[in-house]
């Protein structure tokens, strides 16, 4: 990438950072150009959509929920390390919408988040057949099913009060679920 048009990405990025942390998640790409001090053109070149711009705003936190995910896998006890990654991942998505839209978009934009999304898939399965070893867990559960439960516990929570006990409740809920029927 030319000098200029890396700056001016940058400048894009930090103008809807700006505005997200205003409270504005619209993320109106004629918008976000006027804020930068850049054509809209020149958004439209770097992000063609409202989700390829979601998915390189949220690609940091993507990256720390991979790590978290390996982390996780590598844990001794799976479903310990199951939990602890379930609750840094809810966390993570309440505290960034766009972040929960791309964890639960089907499409991606940009093949760096689709190649995310399959690492963290990798590791959760790992540690999903972990799990399942040890009965620990329903034997039909999968990575995806992970991800999707997820998404709905984040969605249950914005959708409520938002209040903390609620949230581990919905967690709770979650985790027993996932667990073998008695």
């Amino acid at each position: 990438m030319r000098a200029d048009a890396a700056r001016n990405r940058a400048l894009v990025l930090r103008a809807a950072r700006r505005q997200m942390a205003e409270g504005d998640g619209s993320l109106q790409l004629n918008t976000i150009a006027r804020l930068a001090g850049v054509g809209v053109g020149t958004v439209y070149r770097h992000f063609p959509n409202r989700h390829a711009l979601m998915e390189a705003l949220s690609a940091e936190r993507f990256q720390e929920l991979v790590d978290a995910a390996q982390e996780a896998a590598a844990e001794q006890d799976a479903l310990v390390g199951l939990q602890r990654l379930l609750r840094f991942a809810l966390g993570h998505a309440l505290a960034d919408v766009g972040f929960a839209a791309v964890l639960e978009s089907a499409r991606d934009a940009e093949t760096t988040t689709s190649v995310m999304k399959s690492d963290f898939d990798h590791a959760v399965t790992e540690l999903l057949d972990r799990a399942r070893s040890t009965d620990a867990i329903r034997r039909d559960i999968e990575a995806d099913d992970i991800r999707r439960l997820l998404c709905g516990v984040e969605h249950a929570v914005r959708s409520g009060t938002g209040a903390p006990d609620r949230t581990e409740v919905y967690l709770d809920i979650l985790l027993e679920g996932i667990r073998p029927p008695r």
